[in-house]
């Protein structure tokens, strides 16, 4: 520099130490600046088994996109739904903590919301990490007060709980009323058009199954039988609302541009899409595209249906620029079920297919196929590709991603959720020691030993799972004791031969349903 030259020596040194000093702070800033937190999806699907996608042994139907995950991201072997079915599982998903401690269970069309809303949540977590949170599709956790006009502004909801935005099937596919909420309102209901819902008696001249069952496509049992919408018969009664109608096959085209017009909207803002599925939940109306996709019938062609919406959030992600800074969290609420309510031939055109792979029972049940799902985690160039046998539930992933994104957690936050998260990033096969497992009873998973309590001798087993749904319920007045290791079938129960295991576990189990800690 020419300056120099002009520069006495004692000038020229302090002219050097202010250079160097610039230069040392940009690089201190550098080096400090906190990489931008990732963007966050978990795809939610319903009711799909462990055996039910060809990265997990299917190999009567195709699943590429989801398989495209596990080859590049975690692949659990051993990952559960905290629940065997559906309100449940998403309580605790975004509760982080166990269903029971809210007696949640199935839930009607028109109950009020199940999750309070001063407690702590997921979404609201993550809001509070700077995120945009957003809700699409299957709901299932109530609405409202207790008492809902659909005609007006329907809250509390998810707004409440900390989602910026919601467009919802406001409870299930096969219950009333059968339209879309997008966030407060009914989409598209004309003033005209006054929409009632009753689930105790028959409101308006709508037909039903029951009445009028020349009109469906496929017949359903008693439960399954009032309102028909779309030629299928649903839980409840529906007065009005033709003007909103969803139509089934439609599903997978409206809510992943509901998930697009989301992620368009969030800007430089991290985002949090909770993309909850309806597929492959009954009843099944896949799209005339992927109708004969498989040979098992619809619930087959629902699987693939619902593998081409994984591909269509994903193909959006890398349009926008998004997936290499994007976790993904691929899981179902619980496990599977054929016949559900809908004499869709899911039974009959099953084939050698096996929805829960190797284990037993199904949703609903307190045997390993209730739970145990398929699991995946996907970030690129953070997360490595490798099959982890590590324990997770569900319940596990607030506080996992509340660590992700720097959050700590309250003492009243999440309390069942423990931080896994170098399980989730694939750092660590090791997940938790012991989880509880709920369905009709409670059982406990302790490395490879599973407990299931046994219901009182006074009370009665109900069959309405074991035969009205074809499902072992493992519900009974012995206790069971099962060595997955040697024994994933849950065939040989070892209570008998391990009674001080037994009274282990037992007391262990009462222990994390009375809140005890060590």
């Amino acid at each position: 520099m020419d300056l120099l030259k002009f520069l006495s020596k004692p000038q020229l040194f302090f002219f050097l130490l202010f250079v160097s000093g610039i230069s040392c702070r940009q690089v201190s800033e550098t080096e400090t600046e906190e990489p931008p937190k990732p963007n966050i999806i978990i795809f939610y699907v319903d009711d799909l088994g462990y055996g039910d996608v060809s990265s997990y042994g299917a190999t009567r139907v195709s699943t590429p996109n989801i398989d495209k995950l596990a080859s590049g991201g975690v692949k659990f072997t051993d990952g559960h739904s905290s629940a065997a079915t559906c309100t449940p599982s998403r309580y605790s998903l975004l509760t982080g903590e166990y269903a029971f401690r809210n007696n949640a269970a199935v839930l009607p069309g028109d109950a009020p919301l199940l999750i309070d809303v001063d407690k702590p949540t997921l979404p609201k977590m993550l809001q509070k990490a700077g995120y945009k949170t957003a809700v699409v599709g299957k709901w299932h956790l109530g609405l409202g007060d207790g008492t809902i006009d659909w005609n007006t502004d329907v809250k509390p909801g998810p707004l409440e709980v900390g989602f910026d935005y919601s467009f919802l099937l406001p409870a299930t596919g096969d219950r009333v009323p059968t339209v879309y909420l997008e966030n407060y309102r009914v989409v598209d209901l004309a003033e005209d058009d006054s929409l009632r819902v009753s689930y105790k008696k028959k409101i308006g001249d709508r037909p039903t199954g029951t009445e009028n069952p020349e009109l469906l496509r496929y017949s359903a049992d008693g439960q399954h039988s009032n309102t028909i919408v779309n030629g299928v018969s649903r839980i409840g009664f529906m007065a009005g609302g033709e003007s909103a109608e969803w139509v089934d096959e439609e599903f997978p085209r409206v809510f992943t541009g509901k998930a697009n017009e989301f992620m368009d909207s969030v800007g430089d803002d991290p985002f949090f899409l909770f993309f909850s599925f309806h597929d492959i939940h009954v009843p099944r109306l896949p799209h005339d595209t992927f109708m004969g996709a498989t040979e098992m019938g619809v619930r087959g062609d629902a699987i693939v249906q619902m593998d081409w919406t994984v591909g269509e959030v994903m193909r959006m992600l890398r349009e926008k620029g998004l997936d290499k800074n994007t976790l993904v969290i691929f899981t179902s609420d619980n496990g599977p079920v054929l016949d559900d309510g809908y004499e869709d031939e899911s039974v009959d055109r099953l084939g050698d297919h096996q929805p829960a792979g190797v284990y037993r029972g199904g949703k609903y049940s307190a045997y390993e196929a209730g739970t145990r799902v398929p699991t995946i985690t996907w970030w690129p160039e953070v997360i490595q590709a490798v099959e982890s046998g590590a324990l997770m539930s569900q319940v596990d992933i607030y506080a996992s991603l509340a660590s992700l994104v720097g959050e700590g957690l309250q003492e009243n936050e999440a309390v069942d959720s423990e931080n896994i998260l170098d399980a989730l990033l694939g750092k660590s096969t090791t997940g938790r020691e012991t989880m509880l497992e709920e369905s009709v009873t409670l059982a406990l998973r302790k490395g490879d030993w599973k407990y299931i309590r046994p219901i009182p001798e006074g009370r009665r087993i109900p069959g309405w799972i074991d035969q009205g749904k074809n499902i072992e319920s493992g519900l009974t007045h012995e206790p069971q004791l099962y060595h997955l290791a040697e024994d994933p079938g849950e065939k040989r129960n070892l209570a008998a031969d391990h009674p001080e295991r037994v009274a282990a576990m037992e007391k262990e189990l009462e222990d994390i349903v009375q809140g005890v800690t060590y």
